[in-house]
Formats: C-alpha cells, structure tokens, sequence
C-alpha cells in the first residue's frame, strides 16, 4: 500500500450525483483504486460558500457516501469520509492562504461564476475555496488529482502554492499532476449540449440522476437536444450527437470516434434508444446496491468514522511538518 502512489479526490454534496459525475469521476474512482492508493471525500466543507439548509446538506452527504459506495468504491481499498471530520483541512487552508496571492485568487473563473449566480452571498470562503482545495489535496502528499477540465485552474493553483512553499521552506508538499480519462471525461447537459452537465441545473432535463427510475432516463434522453441534419457523426458542430456519443462510447467503453460506426445509416431514434437502453443497465446495479446500502444507516457510521480516522492520520503527518516549517510552536 505504502509503496502506490496516492490519489485524492472529492465531490460536492450539493443538488445530486449526475450521470456526469459517475462518467466523469466515479467510473473513473471505481478503476484508480486498484493501482492506487485511493482517498476519497465527501467535501461538505466546500459546499456552504452556498447557502445550504442544513437538514438537507447532512441528507446529502450521507447519500452521496452511500453512491459512492454503490457505484464500486469499496472502503476496504479506498480511505472514504466527509471533508469535515478532519479538522487537518480547515487548519492547513489558513495557513496556505498566508502563501496565496490576492491576484491568483482574482483570475479564478469559478468565483466569477459563482459570485455572478449568488449576487446576494459573495462571501470570502467563495472567493478562498480554490486554496481549501490546495489543502485538500496537499494534506496527503497527493501524486495524482482526477480533474475535469474545469478543474484545472484549481489544480494548477496548488501546484504553484505547493512550489512557492517548497521553495521558500524546503522540500513539504507533494507537487500534484492532473488525472484526466480519455473517454468521456465531460459529459454535457442534455438540453444545453454546449454546457457542462450539472448536478445544479434548475432544468432536471439537463441531467440523469443515478437514481432515477430507468423510465425517467428514457424520457430525458429521448428529449436531448439534437440538430436537424440527421446524421450521426461525431465532429465539429454537432455537440448534441457527439455528447450522446460520448455518453454511449464512457459506459460501453469505447472512443466515441469508435461508437459512431455502430450506428451508420441509423436514425436519431435509434441513437437515442441505444444510449438509454446503455444507461438503464449501467445504472441499474448501482440502484440496488445504493437502496441495500441506505437500509443499513449504523454501516454508513462506521465508513465515514473509520475513513475519517485514517486520512486523519495522514493528514496530521503533513500538517505538524507545516506548522514546524513556518515557525508554530509544537505541541
């Protein structure tokens, strides 16, 4: 264990886990943890730079653990827990925001997003989440950090932050690489094709739920956004076939280069039938282990506890080098 290389990653507990974020991240998670050594959290920490009720966010997490779960992460190989049980991040984040410049903070596309969608709630911890995000990743001297390419403006933040304190303390972090899959790394919105796919869509039929029922996820599919000229072909210009290519090529696993032949001389209709069809069964698993796995709430408890205590022993090995390298007293 000791000997593999380290991997760290975290998804949101906000809105729900899309088709997306399995294609783009869970699938993905599912295949790391066998070469690597795996830790996987539920960033609840991150989630209030929004609003949140706070009912509905501990609902959340303990739902997006329990798909975590579902979707193939085993407990056994991977470190899984919430971002919250380990004060190491809170404390580390600080101090990596006295080595963050107001400037590198201001170019961050996120925050301008998200100040634009939330006028009413432009808080610090909006405008300082991409340095949390550092301290997660550096806290476990991670090599390798699974991104979609929206991510990697926070990646390279903390890569630099991870150089400049190296180079101003000597040789602490970790410098972190980006781990981008081949296949199906983005999945767009079904009804907005030139979008990301988001868990936070007001239109739910921009997205599949993984826990949608299998009609549900026809009926979305069947009402993607296409285009009029009737061809299937992946290229240029065409975003509503290449993503429903995309989507199809992720699960079956091919390249959607690959997956537009199986399809010559076919209509739309069928495209779409195919990709559902593909999804329903994909899905369909994971429904039911996620439904055994949310029956059992004290199993869950003793994940979450167990994950917590050892990132936490991981993470409090970094976090007394830093506080020993920028002068804080020992304990």
């Amino acid at each position: 264990m000791q000997n593999k290389k380290m991997i760290f990653s975290g998804v949101q507990p906000t809105g729900c886990v899309t088709l997306g974020n399995y294609i783009g991240a869970l699938k993905n998670w599912v295949k790391l943890q066998k070469e690597y050594q795996c830790i996987y959290s539920v960033v609840d920490m991150h989630s209030i730079t929004v609003r949140q009720n706070p009912d509905e966010l501990r609902e959340r997490c303990r739902q997006f653990l329990a798909l975590y779960i579902a979707c193939g992460i085993d407990p056994k190989e991977s470190i899984l827990f919430f971002q919250s049980h380990v004060s190491a991040h809170a404390e580390l984040s600080w101090i990596l925001n006295c080595h963050t410049y107001i400037g590198e903070l201001s170019r961050m596309t996120q925050f301008k997003d998200k100040s634009a969608k939330h006028e009413d709630n432009i808080n610090a911890g909006l405008f300082t989440y991409p340095v949390l995000m550092a301290s997660d990743i550096l806290l476990y001297q991670t090599d390798l950090v699974p991104v979609g390419v929206d991510q990697k403006q926070h990646l390279e933040l903390a890569r630099d932050i991870a150089i400049r304190f190296n180079h101003l303390y000597g040789d602490t972090f970790t410098v972190p690489e980006g781990y981008i899959p081949p296949v199906g790394a983005r999945v767009m919105s079904l009804q907005d094709p030139t979008s990301k796919m988001s868990k936070s869509d007001p239109n739910p039929n921009g997205y599949i739920w993984l826990l949608d029922a299998p009609e549900v996820i026809t009926k979305k599919i069947k009402r993607a956004v296409t285009d009029s000229d009737g061809e299937i072909a992946y290229r240029e210009g065409k975003d509503g076939i290449n993503n429903l290519l995309s989507i199809y090529g992720a699960i079956v696993g091919k390249k959607p280069e690959e997956a537009v032949l199986e399809f010559e001389g076919q209509g739309y209709g069928i495209l779409k039938t195919r990709v559902a069809e593909a999804v329903c069964e994909e899905l369909r698993p994971i429904q039911e282990k996620y439904k055994e796995i949310s029956a059992d709430p004290s199993f869950l408890d003793s994940i979450s506890k167990n994950g917590a205590e050892k990132a936490a022993e991981i993470a409090e090995k970094t976090l007394r080098l830093v506080q020993d390298k920028v002068g804080f007293m020992p304990r």
